[in-house]
């Protein structure tokens, strides 16, 4: 029996869900499909230069599953740009996270909250200060399962 397709954690919905090449009538073109999770791995390896490892754990994927997402977005992405095929972002298994990130300022001890996938912020905005830190909390030692059920 195959296993279910356990959901990938996504920071946010894409804007833009459909590229095509300049030129070239929709009508005549052929498409491609990435997924919003292959979008998110996307995002997390070559756009924000996280290892295999760090952006597994965002999307709470195995190093392995992550690498397997991240070949088949690359594989369609690269069909698409050298056969001149059109790209729409859709479906996949993915839960949208709505955490913010949390910073805390250490000169002035500020904390302040950034929505995900937005970058890391250039400053402190209540000082300018640019040294500060990500809060980060420790993830449970309880199995998944049982975690939700703590909240």
């Amino acid at each position: 029996m195959v296993r279910p397709h356990k959901n990938r954690m996504v920071a946010f919905n894409p804007d833009i869900s459909y590229f095509k090449p300049r030129g070239i009538p929709l009508l005549d073109l052929e498409e491609v499909q990435i997924t919003i999770d292959e979008y998110e791995a996307l995002r997390l390896s070559d756009l924000m230069d996280m290892s295999y490892e760090e952006a597994a754990n965002n999307m709470e994927v195995s190093r392995a599953t992550f690498g397997r997402i991240v070949r088949r977005a690359r594989k369609t992405v690269a069909d698409a740009l050298i056969n001149g095929k059109a790209i729409i972002i859709q479906g996949g298994s993915y839960r949208i996270i709505d955490r913010n990130r949390i910073f805390i300022c250490n000169k002035c001890h500020n904390k302040w909250e950034e929505p995900r996938g937005t970058g890391r912020p250039e400053n402190c905005p209540l000082c300018k200060h640019k040294n500060f830190y990500r809060f980060v909390k420790k993830k449970s030692n309880l199995p998944r399962r049982m975690r939700s059920t703590q909240r």
